[in-house]
């Protein structure tokens, strides 16, 4: 009879830990301390940690395309409404946090992209299927006339993420919910309204 796998419960505690060390200060030995497990379980399902990295991006990656699909289908709402939605969803999952912790792609991107190239490259793919579904969002709020037109769908998607994730590191910094507010405040007041 075989042993039951221990491979979620790592990848759990790897994100766990990844958040609190972050990438380069997190051990194998923190992950399989904090998981319960032998530190054998590890390598019996991760070929390094870069590639169990991989796994814990994929993993948080998976949870936030159901929050992005919980706001942007929501079709009782408008377009612009949704986006929004979006936005108010991850504040209060950070408020929970007590503005602690942040969002593990954007802590990723600034602490791996220039040593690792695997996961370089994940981050890369990750942004791009994380900018499709707010493209969509945006054209249709553009051709509902709720978002102007001057700029394509897809630069103003790109805009919403990567100023996002600003806010969220500030946010960090600040421990409190008022560069997210702000950013908020100040993008849906000036570019994604409608007109031009």
């Amino acid at each position: 009879m075989s042993k039951p796998s221990n491979k979620n419960e790592i990848i759990e505690a790897g994100m766990r830990v990844m958040f609190r060390k972050g990438y380069h200060a997190a051990g194998v030995r923190d992950v399989v301390a904090e998981a319960g497990v032998p530190q054998g379980s590890f390598t019996n399902h991760f070929r390094s940690k870069e590639a169990f990295a991989v796994e814990v991006l994929d993993h948080y990656f998976a949870h936030t395309r159901k929050l992005v699909g919980e706001a942007l289908n929501d079709r009782s709402l408008r377009p612009r409404d949704r986006l929004l939605r979006y936005l108010d969803i991850i504040t209060e999952r950070l408020a929970a946090d007590d503005y602690f912790r942040g969002c593990l792609i954007g802590d990723f991107s600034i602490e791996v992209s220039q040593t690792s190239e695997l996961l370089r490259e994940r981050l890369s793919q990750i942004y791009r299927e994380w900018l499709a579904p707010f493209v969509r969002c945006i054209e249709e709020a553009q051709q509902a006339g709720e978002i102007g037109t001057r700029f394509p769908a897809n630069d103003l998607a790109d805009f919403l993420l990567s100023s996002w994730e600003g806010a969220i590191l500030r946010m960090k910094v600040e421990r409190g919910p008022e560069p997210l507010d702000r950013f908020k405040r100040i993008a849906f007041a000036t570019i994604f309204v409608g007109g031009v």
